[in-house]
């Protein structure tokens, strides 16, 4: 298993604490995008196709560690856009790390080698860099050549250096069960300290819509991934109760709240990838967010979802709930055949509302009143074409 012991110690005491406190909503990580801005225009992201005064937009350092002091999760995942086109991300990162955070920094490594200088390894800090199949799958996942070999560069000059090195696969469909398995083994004679997964999901700005899985399909795939894998000693650093989820063997309902996420916007309703509306605090998102109108039997565009931001949480917290599954799970790896966990029913789900042109609109509105400010307070930066 890819998670470290003491991290897992560190959740779970998080969570029966949560628990001892009588709360039912509460956070596991905090999903922190300081800019969306990018250096590559993958086909199935819905970030860089933002106005350039949106994409020219950062969280400042002040703002980013009072995202994390305001959520409380133990966990930070540092996304994007690319987060080492940040110029005060190092800062960020050791303000983290003093709060006593574990820290996920998501990179597609094309700027790594260059700046890791300035950063130190430390036993809560990993970097996640973002493979997502063998060269020429990764290549074509993010629409440029030559990627793939600057990002494995990357990853063995990190672990040389002292890093926690993991990967983060995002599949489609167009993955194949032994190709992605082969890759689990090159990637593991790197000695990668852990391989996360997830299936791509639909979101509504995703220029590229053709190539994302459907549930059934998402199953089919990762138990034909999961029985290649028996005894192969991979390291996969998601829960063993999320893979097997993935797998189609449990029935979760997803928990939005357990990855709240902190952008340009503000706090982002419901979850990472939908985007229906924004609060200026992450106590306003908890308090006045409808819960109960998202997730899979209640919205149209949630049926087909089994990201990790929706489902991991759902899972770890079943597994600190009842451990003896999780760690049966853990030991026998996902059941890769017989029938499929019951699905949610569907049938009176509410139909979608595609309403998120309307904040970017907002958002723009808002910048043409603004003074220009520079990066460093929060406000709009200049282009970096030299970056």
């Amino acid at each position: 298993m890819g998670i470290p012991l003491r991290q897992q110690v560190k959740v779970g005491a998080y969570i029966v604490k949560q628990h001892l406190m009588g709360r039912k909503r509460y956070p596991l990580v905090l999903m922190l995008e300081p800019l969306f801005k990018c250096n590559l225009a993958c086909a199935g992201c819905g970030k860089i196709d933002y106005p350039d005064p949106i994409l020219n937009k950062r969280l400042s350092v002040e703002e980013c560690l009072d995202a994390v002091d305001q959520c409380g999760a133990p966990v930070v995942a540092i996304a994007g856009g690319e987060p080492l086109l940040h110029k005060e991300m190092p800062q960020i990162v050791e303000g983290i790390l003093a709060r006593g955070k574990i820290i996920i920094l998501c990179t597609n490594a094309l700027l790594l080698q260059k700046r890791i200088g300035d950063y130190k390894p430390h036993p809560r800090f990993t970097w996640d860099i973002h493979l997502d199949g063998d060269k020429d799958q990764h290549d074509w996942a993010v629409s440029q050549a030559g990627v793939y070999e600057r990002a494995v560069a990357a990853l063995k000059d990190a672990k040389a250096r002292g890093f926690r090195v993991a990967i983060n696969a995002t599949l489609f469909n167009n993955a194949d069960p032994e190709r992605m398995a082969r890759f689990f083994d090159d990637v593991t004679t790197m000695n990668v300290d852990a391989i996360m997964v997830s299936p791509g999901y639909a979101y509504e700005r995703a220029p590229d819509q053709q190539h994302f899985l459907n549930r059934r399909k998402t199953k089919e795939l990762f138990r034909g991934i999961f029985a290649r894998g028996k005894g192969k000693g991979w390291k996969m650093g998601n829960s063993p109760l999320f893979l097997d989820f993935l797998s189609g063997n449990q029935t979760y309902a997803c928990t939005p709240w357990g990855n709240p996420t902190r952008n340009v916007f503000g706090w982002q309703r419901p979850c990472y990838l939908l985007g229906e509306g924004y609060a200026k605090t992450f106590q306003e998102l908890m308090e006045t967010t409808d819960w109960d109108k998202y997730g899979v039997g209640n919205y149209e565009k949630c049926a087909d979802c089994m990201v990790h931001s929706g489902f991991e949480a759902t899972a770890v917290v079943d597994a600190v709930k009842r451990p003896w599954k999780a760690l049966a799970v853990q030991m026998r790896g996902p059941k890769t055949d017989g029938d499929f966990a019951p699905e949610i029913d569907i049938s009176k789900q509410r139909p979608a509302e595609f309403v998120f042109s309307r904040h970017v609109e907002k958002t723009m509105a808002e910048l043409a009143h603004e003074p220009k400010r520079g990066a460093k307070h929060g406000g709009t930066a200049p282009p970096m074409a030299a970056e």
